[in-house]
């Protein structure tokens, strides 16, 4: 079985999809709604909570797109709450509809262009019911939209070299445009490999942990493993009315006790949505390193260490460093 899980990790380095079920999550609503009761607190999220497109969770989508003079793709706002104001092209995904497809749909609706999505670059989110995928990728079509085909989409859309000079809709898309310009540029290389959402039937809101730490005596890494039901990465539910950081605090402290050690949260390696196949949930499958060895790292859960190969073991430490992989950012 450890074999099984190396396999595992193999596959979520290539940034493939993995075949775990919803059965094998290790830490559900129900179980997180106990534990704080017994604290004498009133849980924030109902157990029964089911991921629904447009009514209990919203998924929003994002471009970052530059020519061939480092100019941004721009759109200006046609809704009447932010009229004139310029925002980079985004929007709601729609019920059934998977992420690559929503991006697609809005930069073509919002721009008159035909993008290529070639890799995510950031994921936001604000509680855990509202999602934003950035991604970036390539123009291979289309035409500009100009004024004179202005509709309830957009007014026009353009290509910006300064977007400051803008009157903007919100300034929270300029780290976006920074972090797209970087990528694309190779500043602070190296980078993640391109990496786009994967379809995955998912009923539930999910966060996958791959958790490394190094032991002392080997200098070997290991990854944690859970021993909860068949042998797995540890996971659990993401409770939709709590930021994530909280949810990932709350998961760590059932596996490692109140005084978990100090550990990083890197970025995420994968991204599985199900886009109306069999629900309308997602799961992330997040980085954490520990920079305490295993020795000094108590479990209290039902999960174990399990040493890596070399091999693996290098792939694994190759993806640590800054920009290596995804950010996951936490809107507050």
């Amino acid at each position: 079985m450890p074999d099984a899980i190396e396999d595992k990790i193999r596959l979520v380095l290539d940034g493939q999809i993995l075949s775990d079920s919803d059965e094998l999550c290790d830490f559900t609503l129900a179980q997180q709604n106990e534990a704080i009761e017994a604290k004498g607190i009133q849980p924030t999220a109902s157990s029964t909570y089911i991921p629904i497109c447009h009514k209990t969770v919203t998924y929003v989508v994002a471009a970052v797109l530059f020519n061939n003079n480092h100019e941004v793709l721009m759109m200006q706002e046609a809704k009447a709450s932010c009229a004139g104001k310029w925002y980079l092209p985004a929007g709601r995904v729609e019920p059934n509809e998977n992420l690559v497809d929503a991006v697609k749909r809005e930069v073509l609706e919002e721009t008159g262009l035909i993008m290529e999505p070639t890799s995510l670059i950031m994921v936001e989110c604000a509680s855990g019911s509202w999602f934003r995928f950035v991604m970036t990728g390539h123009v291979t079509g289309g035409t500009l939209k100009t004024p004179e085909q202005a509709n309830s989409e957009s007014l026009q859309a353009c290509w910006v070299n300064n977007v400051e000079d803008l009157s903007l809709r919100s300034n929270d898309i300029i780290p976006l445009i920074q972090r797209g310009r970087d990528y694309l540029t190779g500043i602070a290389a190296p980078w993640h490999p391109c990496l786009l959402p994967m379809t995955k039937p998912r009923t539930k809101l999910y966060l996958r942990l791959i958790v490394c730490i190094k032991k002392k005596a080997t200098n070997r890494l290991h990854v944690l493993i859970s021993e909860k039901t068949a042998l797995h990465l540890p996971i659990c539910e993401i409770n939709p009315n709590r930021n994530l950081h909280s949810t990932l605090h709350k998961f760590m402290v059932e596996i490692f006790g109140d005084n978990v050690a100090q550990h990083r949260p890197h970025g995420l390696f994968s991204v599985e949505f199900s886009g109306g196949e069999g629900g309308d949930g997602l799961c992330f499958t997040l980085l954490v390193s520990f920079r305490p060895p295993l020795e000094e790292v108590p479990i209290i859960g039902k999960y174990v260490w399990h040493e890596l190969p070399q091999n693996l073991a290098e792939s694994l430490t190759a993806r640590l460093p800054r920009n290596m992989t995804i950010p996951l950012n936490v809107v507050r």
